[in-house]
């Protein structure tokens, strides 16, 4: 099995069209090229190669590997989906508002109408964060 720590690599970013790559292998995985190309083929309409050329850079990132299944391989992902978020909602934070949730919280609380449900969500969240202390 060919398999690289994605963590331990320079933070590599994942680019739009890698992540529906991977949103097809953290649905469902090992997963072959068809089997990605027909998860995808439908809202990307990507050709065959455009498939294996953005597994080839995943694998190159390490952000997924793959296990030789006869004629064919089959591609897992390494770098979770919870990890991905976390580091692309991360990026967001610190590239738009300074690394601050409080700014980010400012700005669509300005520009955005929040939800009488969002706000909800929001109070029980700083009230649970409050009790932690």
């Amino acid at each position: 099995m060919c398999k690289r720590n994605f963590m331990s690599e320079d933070k590599k970013q994942i680019s739009i069209a890698e992540s529906k790559v991977m949103e097809a292998l953290w649905r469902a995985h090992p997963l072959s090229a068809d089997d990605i190309m027909a998860d995808v083929s439908a809202e990307q309409n990507w050709s065959a190669g455009t498939v294996k050329s953005l597994l080839n850079r995943l694998m190159s990132k390490g952000a997924i590997s793959a296990e030789k299944d006869g004629r064919r391989y089959l591609y897992s992902p390494v770098l979770s989906h919870d990890d991905y978020m976390t580091r692309e909602g991360q990026g967001v934070l610190d590239r738009l508002f300074g690394g601050r949730v409080s700014a980010m919280l400012t700005h669509f609380s300005q520009h955005e109408k929040l939800s009488g449900e969002d706000i909800a969500a929001l109070k029980k969240l700083i009230k649970e964060l409050d009790n932690d202390d």
